[in-house]
């Protein structure tokens, strides 16, 4: 059923407060689905953050709990404003460990005070203790609600202990063997304890090759060990090794959408993470004033560049036909150099000790791919300005073109050797870099042959 249709349904029930109909309208959608509804009409001021809070209210606890887990970050914290203290602890109380962590960091100092102090000291503690960790670190996105295991216990009591744990618990489809000191010795999986024989010991099936992550590494690491090994969940440990928290699949997609997000942003030179439709125009002035502001400077070498020539091009105006075309084309591979090396050096594909063979390979590429556009754009020069001025663009055309590749190539390796983000290799930058540049090849590519004055 389409978003649209739901939620004409959810106005109908804001008017009827029907309690079974809301319960019907819950069981019958994707959770999913239905926080994407009552997010349209939020955004769309047909419910106010009340209307929402009190149509919760309809369901039973653990229902809520699981809706209001869909929620984005923003939304949850707008709706949470809206409860009263008993009302937010009690739906806490029950949401996975991290995201409970994040949503009470989001909130009002008082607010978050007059939750705290309602809950048990040893869920006060566990909350404390996640939101202390860096924002940027695994710490910040993992949960301390997982499932452990000793080694000396048996497949049948393994299962017992899985069985009692598994509704408070976030997943049990991967458990964590360790000892007295609490350090990491093995994983089993579900699948492994199902098919083995109950009279076993966990320590004889479970596996002993860890893969694992520092609690103070960055969330990145995560992500791409969970993808590279096909985890469910991947287990975080400190520096004593002892096992603290897992980050789940679903939060490692979390955080490669948000690093998709962030380096799709900074490739426009756009330093803006959240959502567009709810962000102010102050804010996206000010997102995006600075490096606008910083490329015209940049622009101003072109500038220069052009004057520098001015006599060459007051010989051949025919050149300034070529001009945008010439130095675009640097700037769009050059673009494309840098957008796969930040790529590749955000997944860990490439490294820094790999910039010398990387740029042998960038030349070679650049200079085939100047070659095609090199034959292609002196068809056009012989038509606009003859032999001479086809063999100007053409060279030109193919040196723009490795220098290009060459700068968006290499800028993502500067910018991480000096501990930048490589992402601030951005496409703007590339290619005022790349203009600046491809004027004064081209012009001084167009003086060195053309003969001073042009023959009539």
């Amino acid at each position: 059923m389409s978003v649209s249709i739901m939620t004409q349904e959810l106005l109908a029930l804001h008017i009827s407060h029907n309690q079974a109909a809301m319960l019907r309208f819950i069981d019958q959608h994707p959770l999913a689905d239905c926080a994407e509804a009552f997010s349209q009409l939020l955004t769309e001021r047909q419910f106010t953050e009340q209307d929402v809070c009190q149509l919760l209210t309809l369901l039973p606890l653990e229902k809520q709990v699981a809706l209001f887990g869909y929620f984005s970050l923003t939304w949850q914290e707008k709706l949470a404003e809206q409860m009263d203290a008993q009302q937010l602890t009690q739906l806490t109380e029950l949401m996975p460990h991290d995201e409970r962590a994040d949503l009470l960091t989001q909130l009002e100092p008082e607010l978050q005070q007059q939750v705290l102090d309602q809950m048990d000291s040893e869920e006060r503690s566990d909350i404390q203790r996640l939101v202390a960790y860096p924002e940027e670190s695994v710490g910040a996105v993992m949960t301390s609600d997982f499932a452990v295991l000793a080694a000396d216990y048996t497949v049948e009591q393994a299962m017992q202990k899985l069985r009692s744990i598994a509704k408070q618990t976030e997943t049990i489809y991967q458990a964590y063997v360790v000892d007295d000191q609490q350090r990491l010795q093995g994983t089993v999986s579900l699948r492994d304890l199902v098919i083995s024989e109950p009279s076993l010991t966990v320590g004889k099936i479970m596996t002993r090759v860890l893969i694992f992550v520092r609690v103070d590494e960055d969330q990145n690491v995560a992500a791409q060990a969970i993808s590279k090994y096909d985890l469910l969940a991947l287990p975080v440990v400190d520096g004593q090794n002892r096992l603290v928290g897992i980050v789940t699949y679903d939060d490692a997609m979390d955080v490669a959408e948000e690093e998709a997000d962030r380096h799709m942003h900074k490739s426009a030179a756009v330093d803006f993470t959240g959502n567009l439709k709810e962000a102010s125009v102050g804010l996206m002035y000010r997102k995006r004033v600075f490096w606008l502001v910083l490329l015209v400077f940049g622009n101003l070498f072109s500038g220069a560049g052009i004057a520098h020539f001015e006599d060459t091009i007051q010989a051949y105006v025919a050149l300034v036909f070529f001009l945008p075309l010439l130095i675009d084309s640097g700037g769009n591979a050059g673009s494309q150099s840098a957008t796969l090396m930040v790529r590749a050096l955000a997944t860990g594909e490439v490294i820094g000790k790999d910039w010398a063979k990387m740029l042998g390979r960038e030349v070679m590429i650049a200079g085939l791919l100047g070659v095609t556009m090199a034959v292609a754009v002196s068809m056009l020069g012989l038509w606009r300005g003859g032999p001479e001025i086809a063999l100007v663009v053409a060279i030109t055309m193919q040196i723009v073109v490795i220098v290009g590749s060459v700068v968006g190539m290499s800028l993502p390796f500067v910018l991480s050797k000096l501990k930048f983000d490589p992402a601030s290799a951005s496409a703007p930058l590339i290619t005022t870099i790349a203009d600046a540049v491809g004027v004064i090849i081209y012009f001084s590519v167009a003086t060195m042959i053309l003969d001073f004055p042009p023959t009539v």
